[in-house]
């Protein structure tokens, strides 16, 4: 047995530093599953499959935003490093889709202002368990808990109120791709929502999902003011049959 880094590096001729880092990104899988632990002991045998990221796609562009289609496995703040850009909101690593950079501070002030009066539609799609046949409306608080290995939001009678629509779109055995509609921007609202109500999103262990390439959540469409985008799924956000029930 040996540590998975060192196997990676050996497997991509890559130096240690390298592979752990792409062990931590969450690019690196082995036998349909993703590597979590860069000092794992796994086979020395063992075959490794990495994710690339893909490019970050400007759509739009006028003298207040910049509108970017975030592949997953990239954050919202290397996206914003990269366009030289504040972010008007964050996207989760794994989330794909709408990505809004801000270029005007006046521009800036009013859109928070409309996030804050929740006068802004945000529209995900997202893979979760279970089959999931009528709309539901989660109305449920949340309260952000932070530590070492990052945020997590739970249900909290004394946290923020955090609002979530769910619509079903279609089933896959015993999963489902759902619509959720948020009306509040809690940290990770839909993801906490989601598995509050059983239907946790595959890919996103953190709050119980089971094992998936990513978090299976893509942000579909976004209305603030006059402007209005939507981005269609990117291609690995699909279910195939190993993904075990």
């Amino acid at each position: 047995m040996e540590k998975a880094y060192k196997l990676l590096a050996m497997q991509e001729n890559i130096s240690f530093n390298e592979a752990k880092k792409l062990i931590d990104s969450g690019k690196v899988f082995a036998f349909d599953k993703k590597i979590k632990i860069a000092r794992a002991m796994m086979k020395p045998n063992t075959k490794f499959k990495i994710a690339h990221t893909q490019k970050p796609k400007k759509i739009f562009e006028d003298k207040n935003i910049i509108v970017i289609n975030k592949p997953p496995y990239i954050s919202s703040e290397e996206i914003s490093k990269l366009y030289d850009t504040p972010l008007l909101h964050r996207l989760d690593k794994d989330t794909s889709g709408i990505l809004i950079l801000v270029k005007d501070k006046t521009f800036q002030k009013k859109a928070i202002n409309e996030f804050k009066n929740q006068n802004v539609y945000k529209e995900y799609l997202a893979w979760v368990s279970g089959i999931v046949s009528e709309p539901i409306t989660i109305d449920m608080p949340l309260k952000v808990i932070k530590s070492k290995s990052g945020a997590y939001s739970k249900i909290d009678k004394f946290g923020q109120p955090a609002i979530t629509e769910i619509e079903p779109v279609k089933a896959f055995r015993s999963k489902s791709e759902i619509k959720a509609v948020i009306h509040t921007g809690r940290t990770h609202q839909i993801r906490a929502h989601l598995s509050y109500i059983n239907h946790p999103i595959l890919g996103d262990e953190k709050y119980g999902g089971k094992n998936a390439k990513r978090v299976m959540l893509h942000h579909h469409k976004f209305k603030i003011f006059d402007y209005e985008f939507s981005v269609d799924v990117p291609k690995d956000f699909t279910i195939m049959e190993e993904y075990n029930d």
